[in-house]
């Protein structure tokens, strides 16, 4: 049985029919198939609790609308009241706002911006990125330690890109990467199992909608 558990979860799609990188900005919560998926999220989880007798203890999300939402339904199939922790917040970008992003590219007062692509020179730094999850994941862990024992679930609901360099690092990979890339699609749960002390986490992925991906729309870092 490992010390713990942490689930890190994508929330569902937003609704975004400008498709613009919303990053923080508030105001963007998920559409009517986001909240179907969070739904099914929370059905997902409760059937797992079911077949392992036993449930996640703690269950926190970002302070972003789209992050609340889809941790609601989730909280009320578990029982759990959610916190809020901005440990897990999306990353800072500069581009956020902007549509078509592709298209900004071109544009010479961006360029800066662009400089470095391994840190990432248009926004929050990888690594910066990596140590505020790992600091608020592993107290996430500890108080669900604390409240259920060892062996204990948490679930925190966060972001495509922070939840995506957050695996690399624990898998020991290079934390730069091609957006396109990413295995972390909407409402997916990238599984912490923490087995060792001190030792780096093993990592399971699922994706508890894969049925509703088809219908979604996603764009890399949203």
């Amino acid at each position: 049985m490992p010390l713990a558990t942490v689930h890190l979860v994508r929330h569902g799609e937003v609704h975004n029919p400008d498709r613009v990188l919303y990053g923080r900005i508030p105001g963007f919560g998920l559409s009517e198939l986001g909240h179907r998926m969070a739904a099914d999220l929370g059905d997902w989880f409760a059937g797992e609790a079911r077949a392992a007798g036993r449930a996640p203890v703690l269950l926190v999300s970002s302070s972003l609308q789209r992050a609340r939402e889809t941790a609601a339904p989730v909280g009320r199939a578990l029982s759990l009241e959610p916190g809020v922790d901005d440990h897990f917040l999306e990353a800072t970008n500069h581009f956020e706002g902007a549509s078509r992003v592709s298209r900004q590219l071109w544009k010479p007062r961006h360029w800066p911006f662009l400089l470095n692509p391994l840190r990432p020179s248009w926004g929050e730094p990888y690594h910066s990125q990596v140590a505020r999850m790992v600091e608020g994941i592993h107290q996430v862990r500890r108080r669900a330690v604390e409240i259920g024992g060892e062996g204990a679930e948490a679930i925190i609901v966060s972001h495509q890109l922070p939840i995506w360099v957050t695996r690399l690092s624990a898998e020991g990979r290079p934390l730069w990467h091609d957006p396109r890339q990413r295995e972390c699609t909407l409402t997916s749960v990238t599984s912490l199992h923490f087995e060792r002390e001190g030792a780096a986490p093993r990592v399971q992925y699922r994706e508890p909608n894969e049925a509703l991906l088809a219908q979604a729309s996603n764009l890399p870092g949203a």
